[in-house]
């Protein structure tokens, strides 16, 4: 290298030198105007600090449910109510139900929980999933804008007095925007419930309020039971289930494609739930929607039958559904009964104890029989239990078999 051609690279080397020292002094004598970092969350009740989630370039990701969606400045995730906002996560429905009421917990549907009392059943809007037949669209593919009114929320049932010598009640119930996990849990107490139920769309967008208020049910002694998809990551679901007596997952089909096509998922993610759900020792109860050309073949209810005796137990109860015309799919009839009854004779011979058929009342199969004796332990009518016989031990009268479930 020449004297000259040195000469001009050490100034270029020393220029830069001098360009990188003046900028930074400028940096730390003019500091640029606040950015998003030091924004703060609106003062809004129904948006509070979201968990799970990590910051990744310039946004966040969740990291919630097996999407763990990317969300720059100011974007939603795939369930419409987790926002970035000022470089954090948000929930944009804490303590903002959409819907609220009493159900019969057998409506869920639950089997194994506290027969023939009565569930205290909210949500909010918001879903991860887009199923094709959804029930509750109108409210899980919506987003929090798009409720204008609050939710009907039931306070208290009263004694109103005697009727022809009959007792007679009053429901008392009101309209609000806001409902937080205490009034949820004195409003479950007021009405006589025995449980509540994190269900309509799905619980898992509305994590915080979920969790906030089932640890103070726990300490009221109610029972909480939460019907999901299963579409959630193994550290929240673990967070979840010591405060849960229950967990209805809807197993919507056996079938990769069929998932990715009629439900927006992946089965994958839904079976490790099922998995965990079993390692946490949380009673699981199982619901397959049973979709006519879609998901009613022979191989899809054994394929389905054999994986849960395998992996979470042949005591789990499965249900298999009837199909109505909804949302995206009004197109196909309903579930014929007897792809139900096949789908249930399948099941049987496959090694399951309890199985039962969803949406046809007054079928045998709604009811519950001990899998030793035979006997008819819960007798139902669609949602009424006509006869219960398993006492608070859990245990069958006839041959004192060992019935798995919540019975006191």
């Amino acid at each position: 290298m020449s004297y000259r051609s040195a000469f001009f690279s050490a100034l270029a080397t020393l220029w830069a030198v001098v360009s990188a020292a003046t900028v930074a002094w400028c940096i730390i004598r003019f500091p640029p105007p606040e950015t998003f970092n030091t924004l703060s969350i609106p003062a809004n009740p129904q948006v509070a600090p979201a968990r799970y989630w990590r910051t990744a370039c310039a946004g966040v990701q969740c990291t919630l449910c097996p999407f763990r969606c990317f969300l720059p400045e100011g974007a939603r995730g795939r369930c419409r109510v987790r926002m970035n906002t000022g470089g954090r996560l948000v929930t944009l429905v804490q303590s903002s139900p959409v819907s609220v009421h009493i159900d019969p917990i057998e409506k869920k549907p639950v089997f194994h929980l506290l027969p023939g009392t009565g569930v205290y059943s909210l949500a909010t809007v918001g879903c991860n999933l887009r199923c094709d037949f959804c029930q509750n669209w109108e409210i899980s593919q919506s987003y929090p804008e798009q409720v204008r009114e609050g939710a009907v929320i039931p306070r208290e049932v009263q004694f109103g007095g005697y009727s022809d010598g009959r007792p007679t009640f009053q429901l008392r119930q009101d309209i609000a925007r806001t409902l937080t996990p205490g009034e949820v849990v004195r409003a479950a107490l007021a009405t006589h419930c025995r449980s509540i139920a994190y269900t309509y769309s799905e619980p898992t967008v509305f994590f915080e309020y979920m969790l906030e208020t089932a640890k103070l049910a726990r300490k009221k002694g109610l029972k909480n039971v939460m019907v999901s998809g299963g579409y959630i990551e193994p550290e929240p679901l673990a967070e979840l289930a010591p405060y849960f007596d229950v967990v209805k997952i809807d197993l919507k089909g056996f079938d990769e494609r069929y998932y990715r096509r009629a439900v927006g998922g992946e089965l994958r993610f839904v079976l490790r739930t099922l998995v965990e759900l079993h390692k946490h020792k949380v009673l699981t109860e199982v619901v397959n929607l049973v979709v006519p050309t879609l998901n009613d073949s022979d191989e899809d209810f054994k394929e389905l039958a054999r994986w849960i005796r395998k992996n979470i137990g042949p005591d789990t109860p499965l249900f298999f559904s009837r199909f109505t015309p909804q949302y995206r799919l009004q197109n196909l009839p309903a579930t014929p009964l007897d792809s139900l009854e096949r789908a249930w004779r399948i099941a049987r011979n496959e090694g399951l104890n309890y199985v039962y058929l969803g949406n046809v009342p007054g079928h045998p199969a709604e009811s519950t029989y001990c899998p030793a004796c035979g006997h008819v332990l819960i007798r139902r009518y669609g949602y009424a239990v006509l006869e219960n016989h398993i006492g608070a031990d859990g245990r069958c009268p006839y041959c004192r078999k060992k019935i798995p479930g919540v019975w006191s």
